[in-house]
């Protein structure tokens, strides 16, 4: 099974809300750090494949009809070939906005991992910032240099950059299906983060 639909966005840029959006639509199962959580299998696969393995694209992503968030997210400059015909998302918002929202979440559960083969400190403390999450102007560069990459790598006619909070039309535009009789999904705000098993995170 091929992925139709790549998320190049990070995490806190309204993942949890596109995964949602994208099973509604028909593109589900979509795979997001969640599916880390839930599943011994797919954290061994992606811990593997964060130490530097060659990746099989195929099995981490059986079953999966599209991907966002972390892990993933990592590594869409290769997904794109792998998978040629997918469209890309890119979900956004101002670097501003994203720190706010990671400062409060994300970056103190890795920060705590003591195992340090976990993907929150392997592949997101150490590769993604470079061991330098908690430095803000650091993090924020990081965040807004993805950005610039996925604009000037993918072709226009493929690429969808979603603001957080545009609603279902740009999406729905940019997959070629009818907007759904349901408001769009709004998922894991900061509070929500916050009231999770802090330690799924540091799997």
């Amino acid at each position: 099974m091929a992925l139709q639909v790549i998320g190049t966005g990070f995490g806190r840029t309204g993942t949890d809300s596109m995964r949602e959006a994208l099973g509604i639509l028909g593109y589900g199962p979509c795979h997001h750090m969640f599916e880390i959580f839930g599943s011994d299998r797919q954290r061994e696969m992606w811990r593997i494949v964060a130490a530097g393995n060659t990746p099989d694209w195929d099995a981490l992503f059986d079953g999966f009809h599209s991907c966002v968030d972390w892990p993933s997210a990592a590594y869409w400059p290769q997904l794109i070939d792998v998978y040629p015909d997918a469209k890309v998302i890119l979900t956004w918002r101002d670097g501003e906005s994203w720190w706010n929202s990671f400062s409060k979440t994300i970056l103190p559960s890795i920060e705590e991992a003591e195992d340090k083969a976990s993907l929150g400190w392997t592949l997101i403390h150490q590769q993604v910032f470079s061991g330098r999450p908690g430095d803000r102007e650091h993090a924020i560069s990081v965040y807004e240099e993805n950005v610039a990459r996925v604009k000037r790598t993918v072709p226009p006619e493929r690429l969808l950059v979603y603001e957080i909070g545009s609603g279902w039309e740009p999406l729905c535009r940019h997959l070629g299906v009818d907007i759904p009789d349901t408001p769009f999904p709004s998922r894991n705000s900061t509070k929500a983060f916050q009231e999770l098993d802090q330690s799924e995170f540091r799997s």
